[in-house]
């Protein structure tokens, strides 16, 4: 994230995806202990969602960091616009 982040914004990636690396790991004790599939498939849809959402935060981020850059020139709004439609073509 970029130093236009703000500490809280910040922060609730980290807390995101530390909670889905915990999700994670009671998804591999889980396995090993031979739960049902269908209860392993529950717990990875919650990691899925919890990364999706912690990779969304992140790139609004970048997006706004487009947003933020000076219009210096003509044709520099254009420029930002199609910088941003290739974050969200590329990642999105």
């Amino acid at each position: 994230m970029d130093s236009h982040s703000t500490d809280a914004e910040r922060r609730r990636v980290v807390l995101r995806l530390r909670r889905a690396e915990g999700q994670l790991r009671a998804v591999q004790t889980m396995i090993e202990s031979g739960a049902p599939c269908n209860d392993v498939v529950q717990q990875l849809s919650a990691c899925r969602r919890a990364l999706d959402k912690a990779f969304f935060d992140v790139l609004a981020c970048s997006v706004a960091s487009v947003a933020r850059k000076p219009v210096e020139q003509p044709g520099d709004t254009e420029k930002h616009l199609e910088e941003v439609a290739e974050l969200l073509m590329r990642f999105g």
